[in-house]
């Protein structure tokens, strides 16, 4: 799939992403990767302690998964030139291990390269959401995006 010029994105447009579940794999590899290995993560008796009662991914690991969730709608694919930020990110509950997530990705601006007339600034705003419709996190993501 060729993806969306800056030109042709509409302030207001949703997409929808792909499901995913968090595995054990993801939350092992992402401790080792991070160094983030808090007994929440890692030790399934230690979260039973906890006001969660079971283990749940990293909140980072949650953020970078949405991430990739966008760009397997393709919308990027060979337009997207750089992620400049994450903005005001809110991490609202808890994604367990097992939980099938998506992200729901809001085109909420667009701002036209001043210096450069090839490229521009789309904010999107974004939320992971799990199968039960809750929202796991929210907040914006802007990327660097080609013009025609």
């Amino acid at each position: 799939m060729v993806g969306i010029y800056f030109d042709d994105f509409e302030v207001g447009i949703v997409y929808k992403t792909p499901t995913r579940t968090m595995t054990e794999t993801d939350v092992v590899m992402f401790s080792a990767m991070s160094g983030d290995m808090n007994e929440l993560h890692t030790s399934e008796e230690f979260s039973k302690q906890t006001p969660f009662g079971k283990r749940l991914a990293q909140g980072l690991l949650g953020l970078s998964i949405s991430h990739g969730l966008m760009f397997r709608l393709g919308i990027f694919d060979g337009t997207g030139i750089a992620l400049l930020g994450v903005d005001k990110w809110q991490f609202t509950a808890p994604v367990y291990l097992g939980d099938t997530i998506h992200a729901v990705v809001e085109v909420q601006e667009k701002i036209e390269s001043k210096s450069k007339k090839d490229r521009g600034v789309i904010r999107f705003f974004v939320r992971l959401v799990n199968q039960e419709g809750v929202i796991t996190q929210q907040g914006v993501q802007t990327l660097m995006i080609k013009r025609k």
